[in-house]
């Protein structure tokens, strides 16, 4: 295949290869994305930049073992964004600065910027709470450790592909923004990305966003998936079990909405989801409890789906408390309820068709990737809500990654494969910026 595209491309860029590549970071008109792919590929300050993967890869493992290392559970950024700062900073970037809600942020001038920045983002947090250890253990080329994939990968690809392209003088056409984003994990809400696509100093200068937090190269997140996030806490009045028997039970009134809630019909297709996943609350045995709590996750690639189901799901909490404040006495106090979003992810999607999918796409099909079309919640659902051409690719190899989210998550950086996923990845941050002064 590669072959295929690479002869195929000499053919059409003796015409256009410049033009092209403008026409990739500006998305302005249609163009042959092969023909570009294969042009920054065969480019010679491409495979400069290339050689330093496999020149420095022990070194590029290393520095995924001590951003690792560094603890970055959810609210808690501080520490290894500090250590992102600084590695950018020391690369030579410019206006490096860790934001008002913690993301880390650099530009990477280009040669025809037009006041807006392709955005290159990985995300700071991890799922795991403060004291995980996060000790890397390595057998051979596999590296085990919370966190060590998602999105330690991620920050380190970024880090090697900025290096790489520096040192290789290569000058892309747009303006990079390089990011390390906080709050991409669960409670944390997109809050990172929220802040630097709706808030911060670069709202609506952002043109396009890579995102590099795919479990593997082949897989292409282009769809958003929303989700809607609820504390939910049930009140009364408590007491004991056998003494105050008759009262108002807020158990009754939980386990009542839950049982409802169990039995809503939800579409496949578009597909949604729901699941109450923490449950907490009460004071004994023979205690009547006096506050119960749950966490409820709804899911869809829909927007009005969503909407319909939390609507439904906020009916559900209401007449259930209203059933039980009806079957038991009141006379202490009723049964009350608090509903808190805690989690408000939008949904979204980039085209399949649109020229920085197709772009990344024709990197992955360069270097024999099958690229595999994938919805998902990533940093990727904040610029897709906006209209914002966004994907999220991979940070690794098909089959060197697993157990995400887990303890004993791992990553396997065997050379040959790992060089190549970093060389595919530098490509498509290419594609998508443009590369100014191709051979070609």
């Amino acid at each position: 295949m590669k072959n295929r595209v690479l002869s195929t491309a000499v053919a059409l860029l003796a015409l256009s290869a410049t033009s092209a590549t403008v026409a990739v970071a500006q998305g302005s008109t249609p163009v042959d994305h092969s023909a570009v792919a294969s042009s920054i590929i065969s480019d010679p300050k491409f495979k400069s930049a290339v050689a330093t993967f496999d020149r420095d890869h022990e070194k590029i493992v290393s520095e995924l073992i001590e951003i690792t290392e560094i603890p970055s559970p959810p609210f808690k950024e501080k520490e290894r964004a500090e250590a992102f700062r600084k590695k950018l900073a020391d690369i030579g970037l410019t206006d490096v600065e860790i934001d008002e809600e913690g993301n880390v942020t650099a530009i990477r001038k280009g040669s025809a910027g037009d006041g807006k920045y392709v955005a290159v983002i990985a995300h700071l947090d991890t799922v795991f709470p403060e004291g995980t250890d996060v000790k890397v253990r390595r057998e051979g080329t596999k590296l085990m450790a919370p966190g060590i994939g998602d999105d330690a990968k991620g920050l380190t690809s970024v880090l090697a592909y900025v290096r790489a392209i520096d040192e290789a003088k290569i000058q892309t056409k747009d303006d990079l923004l390089i990011v390390g984003s906080v709050g991409e994990e669960g409670l944390g809400d997109l809050r990172g990305v929220k802040h630097l696509f709706q808030k911060g100093k670069y709202k609506d200068k952002i043109k396009s966003a890579l995102i590099v937090d795919g479990g593997d190269m082949e897989t292409v997140t282009n769809g958003a998936t929303g989700s809607k996030r609820y504390l939910v806490k049930f009140k009364g009045p408590g007491g004991h079990s056998y003494g105050a028997f008759g009262l108002v039970n807020p158990a009754f009134a939980m386990g009542e909405a839950m049982a409802q809630f169990s039995r809503t019909q939800v579409p496949a297709d578009p597909k949604t989801t729901y699941s109450i996943g923490v449950i907490g609350g009460g004071t004994s045995v023979n205690s009547i409890p006096s506050e119960l709590w749950m966490q409820v996750d709804m899911r869809s690639v829909s927007v009005e789906e969503l909407a319909k189901l939390e609507m439904r799901f906020l009916e559900i909490v209401d007449r259930a408390v209203d059933t039980e404040n009806n079957a038991r006495s009141t006379k202490e106090g009723p049964i009350t309820v608090t509903k808190e979003l805690v989690g408000d992810r939008p949904a979204g999607q980039t085209d399949e068709k649109s020229d920085i999918v197709q772009s990344v796409s024709a990197v992955l099909k360069a270097y024999d990737y099958k690229p595999k079309y994938n919805t998902s919640s990533t940093d990727s659902n904040v610029p897709m809500s906006l209209g914002i051409p966004a994907v999220t690719v991979g940070r690794g190899a098909a089959g060197k990654s697993g157990r995400g989210h887990s303890l004993d998550e791992w990553v396997d950086v065997e050379k040959e494969p790992d060089v190549k996923a970093l060389t595919a990845g530098l490509a498509m941050l290419l594609s998508v910026a443009g590369m100014s002064d191709t051979s070609q």
